[in-house]
Protein backbone atom coordinates (compact mmCIF):
# COMPACT_ATOMS: atom_id res chain seq x y z
CA UNK A 1 0.00 0.00 0.00
CA UNK A 2 1.39 3.73 -0.76
CA UNK A 3 2.38 5.42 2.25
CA UNK A 4 1.05 9.33 1.77
CA UNK A 5 3.22 11.85 3.94
CA UNK A 6 0.52 14.93 4.67
CA UNK A 7 2.03 17.70 5.75
CA UNK A 8 1.22 19.89 8.07
CA UNK A 9 2.55 23.97 7.15
CA UNK A 10 -0.30 25.49 8.99
CA UNK A 11 -2.78 25.49 6.46
CA UNK A 12 -6.43 25.61 6.77
CA UNK A 13 -7.13 23.33 3.77
CA UNK A 14 -5.23 20.51 5.75
CA UNK A 15 -7.95 18.29 7.28
CA UNK A 16 -10.19 19.06 3.26
CA UNK A 17 -7.22 17.30 1.94
CA UNK A 18 -6.97 14.54 4.27
CA UNK A 19 -10.82 13.72 4.23
CA UNK A 20 -10.35 13.69 0.33
CA UNK A 21 -7.76 11.60 0.56
CA UNK A 22 -9.94 9.21 2.51
CA UNK A 23 -12.40 9.56 0.04
CA UNK A 24 -10.22 7.84 -2.72
CA UNK A 25 -9.24 4.65 -0.04
CA UNK A 26 -6.12 6.48 1.26
CA UNK A 27 -5.16 6.93 4.72
CA UNK A 28 -2.18 9.74 5.31
CA UNK A 29 0.43 10.44 7.28
CA UNK A 30 0.18 13.64 9.24
CA UNK A 31 3.92 14.80 8.97
CA UNK A 32 4.93 17.69 11.71
CA UNK A 33 9.08 17.14 11.18
CA UNK A 34 11.57 15.20 8.54
CA UNK A 35 11.36 11.99 10.56
CA UNK A 36 7.67 11.84 9.48
CA UNK A 37 9.02 11.46 5.86
CA UNK A 38 10.91 8.10 6.52
CA UNK A 39 9.32 5.75 4.28
CA UNK A 40 7.02 7.67 2.69
CA UNK A 41 6.68 7.20 -1.08
CA UNK A 42 4.42 10.12 -1.51
CA UNK A 43 4.20 13.86 -0.08
CA UNK A 44 1.90 16.18 0.23
CA UNK A 45 2.38 20.08 0.83
CA UNK A 46 -0.94 21.79 1.08
CA UNK A 47 -1.06 25.38 2.25
CA UNK A 48 -3.25 28.33 2.88
CA UNK A 49 -2.27 31.57 3.88
CA UNK A 50 1.33 33.63 3.64
CA UNK A 51 4.03 32.95 2.07
CA UNK A 52 6.49 34.17 4.55
CA UNK A 53 4.32 32.45 7.47
CA UNK A 54 4.59 29.00 5.54
CA UNK A 55 7.95 28.89 5.18
CA UNK A 56 9.18 30.25 8.54
CA UNK A 57 6.94 27.13 10.15
CA UNK A 58 8.55 24.82 7.82
CA UNK A 59 12.22 26.07 8.90
CA UNK A 60 10.79 25.88 12.38
CA UNK A 61 9.95 21.83 11.61
CA UNK A 62 13.07 21.27 9.98
CA UNK A 63 11.33 20.43 6.66
CA UNK A 64 13.10 22.42 4.25
CA UNK A 65 15.87 20.86 3.94
CA UNK A 66 14.13 17.43 3.76
CA UNK A 67 11.87 19.01 1.19
CA UNK A 68 14.44 20.02 -1.28
CA UNK A 69 16.51 16.99 -1.28
CA UNK A 70 13.34 14.05 -1.69
CA UNK A 71 13.67 11.55 -3.69
CA UNK A 72 10.01 10.41 -4.25
CA UNK A 73 6.80 12.55 -5.87
CA UNK A 74 5.69 15.37 -4.18
CA UNK A 75 2.60 18.11 -4.89
CA UNK A 76 2.26 21.28 -3.46
CA UNK A 77 -1.13 22.32 -3.24
CA UNK A 78 -2.73 26.70 -3.48
CA UNK A 79 0.00 27.95 -1.66
CA UNK A 80 1.63 24.27 -1.31
CA UNK A 81 2.64 24.26 -4.37
CA UNK A 82 3.99 28.28 -4.80
CA UNK A 83 5.91 27.22 -2.04
CA UNK A 84 7.99 24.89 -4.25
CA UNK A 85 9.13 27.81 -6.68
CA UNK A 86 12.39 30.20 -6.39
CA UNK A 87 10.48 32.79 -4.78
CA UNK A 88 7.21 35.00 -3.89
CA UNK A 89 6.93 38.21 -4.00
CA UNK A 90 4.43 38.25 -1.22
CA UNK A 91 6.84 38.99 1.53
CA UNK A 92 9.91 38.62 -0.92
CA UNK A 93 10.29 35.48 0.69
CA UNK A 94 12.92 32.71 -0.48
CA UNK A 95 10.73 29.59 -0.98
CA UNK A 96 11.45 26.07 -1.51
CA UNK A 97 13.68 26.60 -5.25
CA UNK A 98 12.77 23.30 -6.79
CA UNK A 99 10.82 24.81 -9.45
CA UNK A 100 12.08 27.83 -11.91
CA UNK A 101 10.00 31.03 -11.38
CA UNK A 102 8.70 33.56 -9.25
CA UNK A 103 5.16 34.12 -7.60
CA UNK A 104 4.06 37.36 -8.21
CA UNK A 105 0.48 39.30 -7.12
CA UNK A 106 -2.24 38.82 -9.69
CA UNK A 107 -2.96 42.28 -11.24
CA UNK A 108 -6.62 43.17 -10.79
CA UNK A 109 -8.50 44.85 -13.89
CA UNK A 110 -11.82 45.72 -15.40
CA UNK A 111 -14.31 42.75 -14.75
CA UNK A 112 -10.89 41.09 -12.76
CA UNK A 113 -11.39 40.41 -8.59
CA UNK A 114 -8.47 39.81 -6.67
CA UNK A 115 -8.11 37.58 -5.02
CA UNK A 116 -9.54 35.15 -7.85
CA UNK A 117 -12.08 33.14 -6.52
CA UNK A 118 -14.04 30.33 -7.81
CA UNK A 119 -14.68 27.41 -10.44
CA UNK A 120 -12.13 28.70 -13.37
CA UNK A 121 -11.25 26.28 -16.99
CA UNK A 122 -7.85 24.20 -16.83
CA UNK A 123 -6.06 25.01 -20.05
CA UNK A 124 -3.57 22.00 -21.18
CA UNK A 125 -0.38 23.08 -22.29
CA UNK A 126 1.48 19.40 -22.17
CA UNK A 127 0.99 16.33 -21.29
CA UNK A 128 1.41 14.88 -18.09
CA UNK A 129 0.14 11.75 -16.20
CA UNK A 130 -1.43 13.89 -14.04
CA UNK A 131 -4.09 15.28 -16.09
CA UNK A 132 -4.96 11.88 -17.56
CA UNK A 133 -8.98 10.96 -17.88
CA UNK A 134 -9.43 14.34 -17.16
CA UNK A 135 -12.64 15.75 -19.33
CA UNK A 136 -12.08 18.39 -22.33
CA UNK A 137 -13.04 21.67 -20.95
CA UNK A 138 -12.21 20.62 -17.32
CA UNK A 139 -12.66 23.05 -14.63
CA UNK A 140 -11.16 23.41 -10.80
CA UNK A 141 -11.92 25.68 -7.56
CA UNK A 142 -9.18 28.53 -7.12
CA UNK A 143 -8.97 30.81 -4.07
CA UNK A 144 -5.33 33.02 -4.59
CA UNK A 145 -4.11 36.28 -4.86
CA UNK A 146 -0.54 35.28 -6.05
CA UNK A 147 0.35 33.10 -8.83
CA UNK A 148 3.09 31.16 -10.70
CA UNK A 149 4.34 32.41 -14.45
CA UNK A 150 3.60 29.81 -17.25
CA UNK A 151 6.74 28.07 -18.04
CA UNK A 152 8.54 24.96 -19.53
CA UNK A 153 7.28 22.93 -16.79
CA UNK A 154 3.57 24.08 -16.88
CA UNK A 155 0.77 21.40 -17.40
CA UNK A 156 -1.97 23.10 -17.53
CA UNK A 157 -2.66 27.22 -17.10
CA UNK A 158 -5.73 29.49 -16.35
CA UNK A 159 -6.73 32.33 -17.43
CA UNK A 160 -7.74 34.94 -15.13
CA UNK A 161 -6.31 38.72 -16.25
CA UNK A 162 -3.76 36.63 -17.92
CA UNK A 163 -2.03 33.11 -18.10
CA UNK A 164 -0.66 31.88 -14.60
CA UNK A 165 -0.40 27.92 -13.77
CA UNK A 166 -2.59 26.12 -12.46
CA UNK A 167 -0.99 23.08 -12.96
CA UNK A 168 3.00 22.27 -13.16
CA UNK A 169 5.30 19.07 -13.06
CA UNK A 170 9.07 18.63 -13.11
CA UNK A 171 10.03 15.14 -12.90
CA UNK A 172 9.12 13.94 -9.07
CA UNK A 173 7.88 17.30 -8.66
CA UNK A 174 4.35 18.66 -9.24
CA UNK A 175 1.53 20.87 -7.83
CA UNK A 176 -1.51 22.38 -8.29
CA UNK A 177 -2.78 26.02 -7.79
CA UNK A 178 -6.74 24.89 -7.41
CA UNK A 179 -7.73 23.37 -4.86
CA UNK A 180 -8.55 19.88 -5.77
CA UNK A 181 -10.13 18.86 -2.62
CA UNK A 182 -12.74 21.53 -3.42
CA UNK A 183 -12.92 20.45 -7.07
CA UNK A 184 -15.31 17.62 -7.36
CA UNK A 185 -14.25 14.84 -10.23
CA UNK A 186 -11.47 17.21 -11.71
CA UNK A 187 -10.08 17.46 -7.93
CA UNK A 188 -10.30 13.81 -7.31
CA UNK A 189 -8.97 12.82 -10.94
CA UNK A 190 -6.07 14.75 -10.09
CA UNK A 191 -5.05 13.73 -6.66
CA UNK A 192 -5.62 9.72 -8.10
CA UNK A 193 -3.63 10.54 -10.80
CA UNK A 194 -0.66 12.11 -8.64
CA UNK A 195 -1.11 9.20 -5.78
CA UNK A 196 -0.61 6.22 -9.35
CA UNK A 197 1.92 8.23 -11.25
CA UNK A 198 4.76 5.62 -12.84
CA UNK A 199 7.77 5.88 -9.83
CA UNK A 200 10.33 3.24 -9.75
Amino acid sequence: MTEVALIDAGGANLGSVRYALERLGVEPRLVRDADGLRGADRVILPGVGAAPAAMARLRDQGLIEPLQQLQVPLIGICLGMQLLFERSEEGEVDCLGLLSGVVRHLTPALGIRVPHMGWNRLLPMRESNLLQDLPEQASAYFVHSYAAPVTADTVAACDHGGLFTAVVQNGLRSGAQFHPERSAETGARILRNFLEMPFP
